[in-house]
């Protein structure tokens, strides 16, 4: 027997302007099964769950994106009730099929072109990609700020934003380029230490000097493996790493600061702010 499946309706999301949607949910067993009549993207932002899509059952983690189109039922779950246990946090961006429809006079690549009309008229399934170098967080960290705080010309930069998106996403489908294995390998091991060294004080001339590579060689394999700069990537690693203390610690919001390498507590809330759109106090609040 089929499970029931609930309709959710574009109008109860989307505003008066742009007609898109954005946020940062941690999942839960309360959410039915549902189908849309818009297309939604999500991105497994932290934790382990599964995605129940059709009647297909995906594992995910950290990386995952998704498309979902028009009349697909779906639903996240996390791995776990205990909602201290691996939180299942996802990024959602709804929109309308028809803000493909504008978008498609802009693009002149075919396959582009092809992907959003097959999109747009429901003729595509759902598929999933793998973040690999970090752009699609990025993207949609960037989307989120900016739907949650309506500074001026707030609709302009999250258009701009979206399409930056959707051409990344198909950018992502389309490269086949292989990876080269003992640099991913090599650097990988370079990013372990960096998390279980977060405390300390860490620049590219100390990675150098533990890696054997030079500082110019760093940055662009970091650009390349994460799709940002050394300082943006070790702030985000911090930042996370800050919220798994938040979630599962009582300790003071200073003492986390300290662990996570920030000695001054206004610089530590700033970021925090600017990167999950919550301060530290509220972010702590979900969980408790």
């Amino acid at each position: 027997m089929k499970k029931p499946v609930q309709w959710y309706k574009g109008d109860h999301f989307f505003g008066n302007q742009l007609p898109i949607f954005v946020n940062r949910y941690q999942e839960d067993f309360k959410v039915p099964l549902h189908a849309h009549d818009f297309i939604e993207f999500n991105f497994v932002a932290e934790g382990k769950g599964f995605h129940h899509i059709g009647d297909d059952i995906v594992a995910v983690s950290k990386g995952l994106f998704f498309t979902i189109p028009v009349g697909v039922p779906h639903v996240f779950r996390p791995s776990s009730p205990d909602p201290s246990q691996h939180p299942l946090i996802v990024y959602n961006c709804l929109f309308a099929p028809q803000l493909l429809l504008a978008m498609s006079t802009l693009f002149t690549d075919p396959l582009l072109e092809q992907y959003l009309d097959e999109l747009q008229n429901g003729q595509a399934t759902y598929h999933s990609i793998q973040d690999h170098d970090g752009s699609i967080e990025k993207l949609l960290v960037a989307m989120y700020q900016e739907f949650s705080f309506s500074a001026a010309g707030a609709d302009t930069y999250l258009y701009t934003l979206f399409l930056q998106l959707v051409i990344t996403i198909h950018r992502l489908r389309s490269d086949n380029r292989p990876l080269k294995i003992k640099d991913v390998s090599h650097f990988n091991l370079l990013i372990q230490f960096m998390e279980q060294h977060v405390h300390e004080e860490l620049t590219l001339a100390k990675l150098a000097t533990r890696s054997g590579w030079s500082i110019r060689h760093l940055q662009r394999l970091f650009l390349q493996h994460t799709g940002q700069t050394f300082g943006n990537y070790l702030n985000q690693l911090r930042i996370q790493k800050s919220c798994e203390h938040l979630r599962l610690t009582q300790l003071k919001i200073s003492t986390i600061a300290e662990m996570v390498g920030y000695s001054h507590i206004d610089s530590f809330n700033a970021l925090f702010k600017k990167r999950v759109g919550q301060t530290p106090g509220q972010y702590r609040k979900q969980f408790r």
